[in-house]
């Protein structure tokens, strides 16, 4: 029996979410984030979870039999550090992340300290490419 999915799609409203933001320029950054995110991919914010907001969704299987569902790209506004999930980037990623501006990298995130100090035309580069790719990745 496989495992549920903590990480999924709730009915939470990402605006109240954001606007509970106790930190007012973590919440700016979260609402700015927002905005971009939305543009970039043309998909309304979902909470996924209790702390992701996510954009669009797709649905992946891998060859090991794991299946599950993901948004195309969220951020979470963490007391830390703002964490954009842009797993779908991968062709130019290296390029992309030396223009961002100030960041740290994992493998499928991206983390900043404050949007200001990274380039946001960047920032809505990598969240469209990564959208784009997920959808011709796993097609609905």
């Amino acid at each position: 029996m496989a495992a549920e999915q903590k990480t999924k799609p709730t009915a939470a409203s990402a605006a109240d979410f954001i606007a509970a933001v106790e930190d007012p320029k973590r919440r700016a950054d979260a609402e700015a984030a927002c905005a971009l995110l939305a543009e970039a991919t043309g998909e309304p914010p979902v909470m996924w979870g209790p702390s992701i907001v996510g954009f669009g969704a797709y649905h992946y299987r891998y060859a090991s039999g794991h299946e599950g569902d993901a948004p195309l790209v969220g951020f979470s506004p963490r007391k830390a550090n703002l964490v954009f999930y842009l797993s779908g980037c991968d062709e130019g990623r290296d390029d992309l992340l030396a223009r961002l501006g100030k960041h740290k990298a994992g493998k499928g995130c991206v983390y900043v300290n404050r949007l200001s100090d990274v380039d946001p035309a960047v920032l809505k580069e990598m969240a469209a490419s990564s959208a784009e790719r997920l959808r011709a990745r796993y097609p609905v």
